[in-house]
């Protein structure tokens, strides 16, 4: 089989008029979110006067392939510019994921030490300390100044974004990849054809390509629907990731599932066609039809309870408020502008969100519904009747750790299903 035009998959900012993966202009509409301003671009409290851009969010699945994506690209400069303002290595439980992940690919993949592995999309270099520790020769490509933080923590990054030059380029000075990895990444990127192109260049013969995303069974399950924003161009299954790899010159090899980020797949490909595929591939794709991810009814059932979360959240901030009680926000992840826009949740019924003092977000206001980000030391201080904790993928942790620093709270839990925790889950 020939391999595809590595660019004809790749995407222009503005609407998006086919499917991402196999081009197929035959779509199932599924959800529409409505306009959203960019999830990780907080603002000042000077850019609150100015006028905000928004770009419209809705969800589609291809009826050929079976990719679920959304159908507007907005320009990448703009979502991961140089403040980006997220950190993966201040919360204590993806930082523990993030170094589990360097143990399971050398174990699994029986990579020798010192071998180079690169990171695209390396953030801070939390993923790539744990490959250190363990002998490896690390790389970062991080495009935001976040790669400064990963340089000063003695993590080598290159600050831009990946594509054939810079594959070439560190290939040239560093010689062939044993492995490159993109965690949470690899659904954002909207030059794919390109990312893997160059991914395929800097990789040995037989080298291996390890992605983690989102996981759609987990979104359908869990009903993630805060989790669709343009950050996230696609939401994978295996069958399109498949073909994805085999129009590439790939082969995935195998696939797993995790917990990281509310339901993850974490995907190992390997470079060349026709190597031999793990029966736990078979086994996913068993469990993904099950889900019903390939029929069209799932997600109008989807839909329909996207609509009922939404309505019954709003319904209880509303009741609250009229009752007299407090009520501010915990965490705030990207995700949470989805639903924070979606829900039409503003200062109106949540008058601050706080989160820890070291959060690069803490002193800016939330995208679209400029909800002010605070340091936790004023929910302590001010002890509110609710929480409602954005952060729900990572509710239990959260919750345990607010309970030792004294917060006295109800928490809301949004998502799957509406809770209110009075102590620990």
């Amino acid at each position: 089989m020939k391999t595809a035009p590595f660019d004809s998959i790749n995407l222009n900012p503005g609407p998006i008029p086919h499917c991402q993966i196999c081009k197929s202009k035959k779509f199932e509409f599924i959800v529409d979110m409505g306009h959203n301003a960019p999830c990780d671009s907080p603002l000042t409290k000077e850019k609150l006067n100015e006028a905000e851009t928004v770009y419209p969010l809705r969800l589609l699945r291809c009826s050929d392939c079976g990719l679920v994506q959304i159908d507007y690209c907005v320009n990448p400069a703009l979502l991961f510019h140089p403040d980006y303002p997220y950190l993966s290595g201040i919360t204590e439980t993806l930082k523990k994921n993030l170094h589990a992940i360097a143990e399971r690919c050398v174990s699994k993949l029986g990579l020798p030490k010192n071998k180079l592995v690169v990171d695209i999309g390396s953030n801070d270099g939390t993923l790539l300390e744990g490959f250190k520790k363990i002998g490896m020769n690390v790389l970062g490509v991080e495009a935001t100044n976040i790669a400064r933080v990963a340089n000063e923590k003695g993590i080598r990054s290159i600050q831009g974004f990946f594509n054939l030059n810079m594959a070439e380029k560190i290939f040239d000075t560093e010689g062939p990849a044993c492995l490159v990895t993109a965690t949470n990444i690899f659904a954002h990127v909207n030059h794919l054809g390109t990312l893997l192109r160059g991914i395929y260049l800097l990789l040995q013969d037989d080298g291996y390509f390890v992605s983690e995303s989102h996981y759609l069974v987990d979104i359908l399950e869990t009903l993630q629907y805060d989790s669709i924003y343009h950050e996230h161009l696609r939401y994978y299954s295996l069958k399109p990731l498949i073909r994805l790899f085999d129009d590439q010159g790939f082969t995935l090899i195998d696939a797993e599932r995790i917990p990281n980020y509310g339901g993850s797949i974490r995907v190992y490909a390997q470079k060349g066609r026709g190597h031999p595929v793990s029966e736990n591939v078979r086994k996913l794709i068993a469990v993904e039809e099950k889900a019903g991810v390939y029929r069209p009814e799932t997600y109008q059932n989807f839909a329909k309870d996207v609509r009922a979360n939404r309505r019954a959240l709003r319904s209880l901030l509303v009741k609250l408020m009229d009752e007299g009680k407090s009520v501010v926000g915990v965490g705030c992840p990207g995700r949470s502008a989805t639903l924070l826009t979606y829900c039409g949740i503003s200062t109106d019924l949540l008058p601050y969100i706080a989160e820890q003092a070291n959060c690069l977000k803490v002193g800016l206001f939330t995208p679209g519904t400029h909800i002010p980000i605070l340091d936790e030391a004023k929910m302590l201080k001010e002890q509110p009747d609710y929480g409602l904790i954005l952060s729900w993928h990572y509710a239990k942790d959260i919750i345990r750790n607010l309970r030792k620093k004294g917060i006295r709270s109800k928490i809301i839990v949004p998502l799957p299903n509406i809770q209110i925790v009075e102590n620990e889950m």
